[in-house]
């Protein structure tokens, strides 16, 4: 299993709107970044991840998991624009901000601290567990 971080703007995509989709989940639409595409291509059904929320709040809220893998992105109409499915697993005790990835030793070289605008981004296994542990919530399950 592999983990990732996906971002949204809480105004357009929260992580209420996200877990009011169920079991069913959501297409992750509308990145039009080649790097974040190419990371979804790399996702396997059952890989876990984050939910981030951008803008003002900038904090991992929740837990998702890939639903469905890589296909057209069906808001797109260009069939560069690929997208996987996500459903919402369960929120973390706390929401765990960007400055406390950037103090938190363990999580220094997290693409959130070094590349915070990048949309869909790789998370590994430690820093999964650290952020976890920072929310207060168990990563497994």
């Amino acid at each position: 299993m592999r983990y990732w971080l996906f971002k949204s703007e809480p105004s357009t995509w929260s992580w209420d709107d996200q877990a009011a989709k169920g079991d069913a989940g959501e297409e992750w639409d509308g990145v039009r970044n080649y790097q974040a595409r190419n990371f979804m291509r790399e996702m396997k059904k059952g890989d876990r991840g984050f939910f981030y929320h951008s803008q003002k709040e900038k904090a991992v809220v929740g837990i998702i998991e890939v639903i469905a893998e890589v296909h057209p992105d069906s808001k797109a109409g260009d069939p560069r624009w690929e997208c996987v499915d996500i459903k919402a697993v369960r929120p973390l005790e706390t929401p765990v901000t960007l400055d406390m990835v950037k103090a938190d030793p363990r999580l220094s070289e997290m693409v959130l601290a070094k590349n915070s605008r990048l949309s869909v981004q790789p998370v590994t296994e430690a820093e999964f567990a650290a952020i976890c542990a920072l929310g207060g919530t168990d990563p497994g399950s």
